[in-house]
């Protein structure tokens, strides 16, 4: 029970906690490349889960919005027992991702965006404008995909806040991702203060799905590192 609805989780491994958000439409069983997810839980107590109405989780009629993520997002570590936790999103779980460290930079250890953007409506992601906006107008769609779509499309974006951030993060992107291109990316890192940026050649949207192995230790070498010397070895 979290935030006024009920969100079903997953747990694998063991060590710190990593909280995993998943992307606009999707499920924890659709999502995540199980490969990648197993790399991860070799070194963290890995975390996945459904956002509001969708999948296996509940939802009420509080109004979309990527903020009610976010809390949900927070409210989700607090039933688990933590006070923070690391967290990896991916696609609209970057989005949330963002606006979690902003409302509640307490619950966040370290911060991996992938395939992220700051704002779904400007011009270098206008092919996820266009298809989150024809989901939204889309009556068949499961109510619980459309009100992810009025999130986003509701959303204010990050980028005026994204200088305020002060925990580790990383942005990771592929550089054949249509959706989210790397040149987004590029702005956010160059807005948040030591931020990494790591480019997968040729790597689409999401490419944690299609090169779990690289993606997955790329993740691990962030994740645990200590960025003040000595550094920890992975």
């Amino acid at each position: 029970d979290a935030n006024g609805v009920r969100l079903a989780c997953r747990e694998f491994g063991s060590g710190e906690p990593l909280l995993m958000l998943n992307g606009f439409g999707a499920t924890m069983d659709s999502f995540w490349n199980e490969s990648f997810l197993g790399i991860l839980a070799t070194r963290y107590h890995v975390y996945i889960y459904d956002h509001r109405g969708m999948g296996y989780s509940t939802d009420n009629d509080a109004p979309p919005a990527m903020a009610l993520y976010s809390d949900d997002a927070a409210a989700l570590m607090s039933a688990l027992g933590y006070d923070s936790m690391n967290v990896y999103g991916a696609s609209m779980g970057s989005s949330i991702g963002q606006q979690l460290v902003i409302d509640h930079p307490e619950r966040v250890r370290k911060l991996i965006l992938e395939s992220a953007t700051y704002d779904v409506r400007i011009p270098e992601t206008r092919l996820l404008f266009d298809i989150i906006q024809a989901t939204a107008l889309n009556a068949s769609e499961p109510s619980g995909v459309r009100r992810e779509a009025e999130a986003n499309l509701l959303w204010n974006g990050t980028f005026d806040d994204l200088s305020g951030i002060n925990k580790s993060v990383m942005l990771v992107v592929g550089t054949r991702d249509i959706l989210t291109p790397q040149a987004v990316a590029v702005k956010i890192a160059g807005q948040i203060d030591g931020s990494w940026l790591v480019r997968f050649k040729d790597e689409p949207h999401v490419g944690s799905r299609f090169a779990p192995v690289e993606y997955g230790k790329n993740a691990l070498d962030f994740l645990c590192m200590n960025e003040s010397p000595p550094y920890a070895t992975v």
